[in-house]
């Protein structure tokens, strides 16, 4: 499941953003271009971080 402060991807063009709010599988995205939409989970593809050095 997704949540606030998770990195995505959204399926349809790779764009990518972070996870503001959550309303049941809504879910409101600030994306890289600082544009913002709400987005059905099915949309979107949590972004595994990088293990830190």
């Amino acid at each position: 499941m997704l949540k606030i402060g998770d990195s995505v991807e959204f399926l349809k063009d790779g764009t990518k953003g972070i996870i503001m709010e959550v309303h049941d599988n809504l879910y409101h995205i600030i994306w890289e271009d600082h544009f913002s939409s709400w987005e059905y989970g099915e949309t979107l593809r949590k972004m595994e971080a990088y293990p830190s050095k």
